[in-house]
């Protein structure tokens, strides 16, 4: 009945909520305007305020379109700071205690943003180098070429765990090597990058890999992930392709207009084998050794060996293993007979089938499967 409330409770909740559209106007009043604890991931590219005082050239005299929006410029540093605690102090009221927030800078606003996070009491997880594979060189030659920027991964703070990391599916993605916080990635350019007609769209649109990334790492299907400075609607393009919905906010006119285009020509992944994704170990349901005994898949006095048959042990009726002096679990067998201060006993004990061992863990995995 508990599950039921639950279930019901998001229900009702998915439903107040604005799913998959774009709003326009203000990403603070807007924010303060959905329900509280009702995101479960927010990723945010908001104005960097790059501080540009002169025209950009390159060697041959033609005009670099660097950021000169008006959405970018600010009076002060003081403004910013106090636009930067506006919208997180927002974000955090809106994410529920399980969510993350993601947030994008550069070195003109990154630290700033670092610091307000922490103030408002986020907890930092990481911070991760988009490191550019293709950036645009520093033309006048006066310092290091710009090559990198920044994403902040904070929870909602120091005592809200439960947040979601897909950590299998970044290993998985990374060649069964730990994904590590530096990405090398290209920026967005090409066929990917929206013009119109000769002048790019927006200024700051990022490529949909960097998105593929931390929507992967960090959400599931069906999760809500909120983008308070939509753009174009790189969020909302990937969201949809991943099979997560996304709420946009936005107060330029052009920019939806894009946005709207770009996420409508979007074919979303509804295969639901092809959406799925290495999951985590801690996320698979809990199956006992004891599940096995009495599923009759090892019977009872069943003689179990590790893989080089050092040592051996019989299975009893209620899932424990015996072997010598040593009474216990899997786990506690397997550690014992070795001396060993643990044992993992699903990996470590095997059965033997017409000659070979098998590794007792398969059986977990066909009770898993059957849960799933």
């Amino acid at each position: 009945m508990a599950q039921t409330k639950k279930s019901a409770s998001k229900e009702v909740v998915s439903k107040a909520l604005p799913l998959n559209k774009i709003l326009q106007g203000d990403c603070i009043e807007a924010m303060n305007a959905l329900p509280e604890k009702s995101v479960d991931v927010i990723f945010a590219d908001p104005p960097y305020n790059m501080q540009l005082k002169d025209t950009l050239s390159r060697p041959d005299n033609s005009k670099v379109n660097g950021v000169d929006d008006a959405w970018d410029k600010f009076a002060s540093f003081r403004a910013y700071d106090e636009f930067t605690y506006g919208w997180l102090e927002a974000a955090r009221r809106i994410l529920k205690d399980t969510g993350t927030i993601w947030v994008i800078g550069s070195y003109h606003n990154i630290f700033r943003v670092g610091t307000a996070l922490q103030n408002l009491e986020y907890w930092m997880l990481n911070d991760v180098i988009w490191r550019k594979s293709n950036p645009m060189p520093n033309f006048r030659g006066t310092r290091f070429t710009n090559a990198h920027e920044t994403l902040i991964w904070a929870a909602k703070s120091a005592d809200k765990g439960g947040y979601t990391f897909n950590y299998n599916a970044m290993k998985a993605m990374n060649d069964d090597s730990q994904m590590r916080s530096d990405w090398t990635l290209p920026i967005c350019s090409g066929k990917e990058r929206i013009k119109n007609g000769d002048k790019k769209a927006h200024a700051t649109q990022k490529p949909e890999s960097l998105l593929y990334r931390v929507l992967m790492a960090s959400t599931n299907p069906g999760d809500v992930v909120l983008d308070p400075f939509f753009g174009t609607g790189t969020t909302g393009a990937v969201a949809k392709r991943l099979g997560r919905n996304f709420i946009g906010i936005e107060r330029e006119t052009d920019y939806i207009k894009v946005a709207e285009k770009r996420i409508a020509e979007i074919k979303p992944i509804t295969d639901a084998e092809t959406l799925a994704f290495t999951e985590s170990k801690r996320s698979a349901p809990r199956v006992a050794f004891g599940s096995v005994v009495e599923r009759g898949l090892v019977e009872p006095g069943t003689v179990l060996y590790d893989s080089k048959k050092r040592y051996a042990a019989k299975v009893r009726t209620d899932g424990t293993l015996i072997a010598q002096s040593v009474k216990g679990s899997i786990h506690q067998v397997g550690a014992g007979v070795q001396g060993a201060p643990a044992c993992n006993g699903w990996t470590f004990w095997h059965v033997e089938n017409k000659g070979d061992l098998l590794p007792i863990d398969i059986f977990r995995q066909q009770i898993r499967a059957e849960l799933h």
